[in-house]
This record gives C-alpha cells, structure tokens and sequence, in this order.
C-alpha cells in the first residue's frame, strides 16, 4: 500500500479504481470502519429529491442473506454497531467492532451497497419514518434555518435542497429510483473504504478485493456544478426566538486559501473567545446562541453565522454581527490568529486519538486531494496562517453576494 510521508495511514487503488485506506492506532482493541460513498443528495434528479437519504434508510430493511432483524444481530451479536448518514456530497456506511470481527463488518457493508433488497413493503413504510423526520426537522429551528440558509445562497440549484426531500417527491420515489441510483452514483471510483485502530493493512486489503474487487468500474453521472447565488428566505413559521443565519460565498475545498479562510472563520465566531461571541453575547446580550462556521464542497462553499436572538432583537443582532465582521476584516490581531490555530490544531490531534476521526480524516482527504495528506502538512498549512492572510480571506468573503434566512423574524430588510 502507498503511504503517506510520516504518517501510518497507507492507501492502496484497486484494478477497478475501489480505494482502501488504511490507518492502525496503536494500543486499540477495536476498528472503526467505513464506506464512504463521494455522492450525496446533490446527485439526486429533482424528481426524487431526498432519493440519496431514503437509500440510506433502505439498505439496512434487508441485504444480502440477511433481513432486517438478521442484519441488527449479526452486528450486535459480536457487541458492534453499524450505521450511515447522508449529507450533500457524501453517504457513509460505517461500523465499529473488536478486531476479531473486522471482516464481519466488512461482509455487512459490502451487502449493504451491493446487495440490498429495497423491498415495497419497506419502501413505503421508510418513507413514512422519513416523513417524521422531515417533521421533526421542522420543528426544529436550528435545522429549519440552515436549510432555509442553503435554499438562499444556492437558488434553484440540487446543492441547495434539503437533504431529507419534501413529501411530494418522497412520495413519487420507486424502488426502481432507488436502484439506477445505486447503481449509477456508487461506483468504484466515487467509493473509499477507510479503517483505523487494531487493523492489519494487508489483511484489510485483502478483505476489499474479495468483497469489492469485482465491481465493474463506471465513470458514475456527472455531478453538476454549484454557484452561490444569494437570497432570502424567510418562514413565518413560530418560536420562541428569532433564529437567523447571513452566509456569504465561501470556498472550494481543495482551495490554497481554505486554511487562512478557515482560521479567520474560527477567530470571528468558532469559540467563546470569537468576537461574535463576545460582542453580542457577553458584552450586549443580543443572542444566547451566536457563532460561525464553513462548509467546503469540490466546487463551491459557503460561510456563515447563526444566531438565536429575542424576536424584538433579531434585526440589531444581524446588523451587529455584519459591523463585527466588517471590523475583524480589519483589526483581527496576531493574538488572535494564535488563539484560533491552537483551537484548530487541538482539534485535529483529538479527532485523530479515535479510529474513528482517523478514519473519517482519510476519506476526507481522498475525497478532497485524491491522497491521504500527512499530518505535518496539515498543520504546517495551518501555522503557517498570518494575520494578513486571515484578513485578506476574510476581506475575499465580501464580494457584493449574500444569503440571509430567518425563521420567526422577517430579515428581508436588512439584505
């Protein structure tokens, strides 16, 4: 397996373009495991918007030799556990078990994608659990507003869909759907089974190319491109607070700016030391819950900030929290830029201290550079970041498009 420069992680393609990775932490007892499909619900025909989600559902109603009880206790029977989630550009299957069943796991996730049933009588039962959760979501302001968020800053765009589909085309969804979808978008080379903690490679390698070496390769449908538009969207929808989100356009993933960018996002609203969260909260009490965050596609990104604030507040939170961007732009110190790598980089060594954030961070970094990015270079990058570099990314943000959502207060005004 080719590995990366001193790191223990190693990846290896197979024949059909199937890639493993693989990263043992020493002193575990147990692997975590996972197929990590680079396709998500913007793959998904707006026809069959929350196809990418229901699929998720239906691969654990039956695969292989197993039906859905058999599925839950060959996992639990050796005391793992096995799960998945969907987002816009990614479907992960993945499990956790002592090492001695490492190839267990594998045979499960292996049924999963490749063998599943999707029976009618499932099919028509998901979709009402998905139903529930698509009301669940809405009761739920947090959600509500960062879907309403997408649907602003990607209009009319697969992107800016939510992820769970709405009940019109959940409900036009067939088991046929459910299978082109499979097999159109999860091909070998969108695929990457990454595994870390008490794990040989070898051995790892060799369980792929049994369960996986087969698959016929295919170049999957093209996956379109994604602009950020900007807009508003507002839902009248009651709370007990004003819940609203103002995104700007971000970056792509793979861009050489994303870590100065990522680092001025930190110091702007990642920690209870952020301005955002010190301006509005402590120093004016405009907001109980305020902050900013990024999020990265291939293509496309978007930056935003959050807040949950008095309905009679809402529009002087936002208004605030645009003058704090505008004045970190401009004055965001060293002290600052420090604060915030050190928070960046403790997180990237906590996450790797599990199988799991190991696992997790190869997928990524395939997914994102096509290889698994050494340690060194990751925090290299991030050390490397000034505080010119920080404000130049920051300044970048502002270039005339925005995205303003609301939930409980009308934010049009302040566009």
């Amino acid at each position: 397996m080719e590995e990366g420069a001193g790191m223990s992680a190693a990846m290896h393609r197979l024949a059909n373009g199937f890639t493993v990775a693989v990263d043992p932490l020493s002193g575990a007892e147990s692997v975590a495991l996972g197929l990590y499909a680079m396709v998500g619900s913007r793959s998904e025909p707006e026809h069959c918007a929350g196809l990418a989600h229901l699929v998720e559902h239906m691969v654990f109603k039956g695969a292989g030799p197993r039906d859905t009880r058999q599925l839950a206790e060959a996992i639990e029977d050796v005391g793992g556990y096995m799960n998945a989630w969907t987002s816009r550009d990614q479907t992960t299957f993945h499990g956790r078990v002592l090492a001695r069943d490492t190839a267990l796991l594998a045979e499960l996730i292996a049924d999963l994608v490749r063998s599943p049933h999707l029976a009618d009588e499932h099919l028509d039962r998901e979709k009402d659990v998905i139903l529930s959760e698509i009301g669940e979501s809405l009761d739920s302001p947090d959600d509500l507003v960062n879907d309403r968020l997408f649907e602003a800053a990607f209009k009319d765009q697969p992107i800016g869909r939510s992820i769970l589909g709405r009940e019109e085309s959940l409900d036009r969804i067939t088991r046929e759907d459910c299978m082109a979808w499979m097999s159109g978008e999860l091909v070998p080379s969108r695929l990457i089974l990454s595994a870390s903690g008490k794990v040989d490679p070898d051995e790892m390698l060799k369980v792929a190319e049994r369960l996986f070496g087969d698959m016929a390769d295919a170049p999957g449908t093209p996956i379109g491109s994604a602009e950020f538009t900007g807009g508003v969207r507002n839902d009248r929808r009651e709370f007990e607070q004003a819940h609203w989100c103002l995104g700007l356009p971000g970056l792509a993933a793979a861009d050489p700016r994303m870590p100065a960018l990522a680092v001025f996002v930190q110091a702007l609203g990642g920690g209870t030391s952020s301005r955002l969260f010190q301006e509005l909260r402590e120093e004016r009490g405009l907001a109980y819950s305020i902050g900013a965050w990024s999020q990265a596609f291939a293509d496309t990104g978007v930056v935003a900030i959050g807040c949950a604030a008095d309905k009679t507040r809402a529009v002087e939170s936002m208004n605030l929290a645009r003058e704090v961007l505008a004045e970190t732009i401009e004055t965001l110190s060293d002290g600052e830029v420090h604060r915030a790598q050190a928070q960046m980089e403790a997180g990237v060594l906590m996450a790797l201290e599990t199988a799991q954030g190991r696992a997790d961070q190869m997928a990524r970094s395939i997914e994102v550079f096509g290889r698994i990015r050494p340690l060194d270079e990751l925090l290299g990058e991030l050390r490397a970041i000034d505080a010119a570099s920080a404000k130049a990314a920051g300044a970048a943000l502002l270039d005339g498009r925005i995205a303003i959502s609301s939930v409980g207060a009308r934010l049009a005004a302040v566009a």
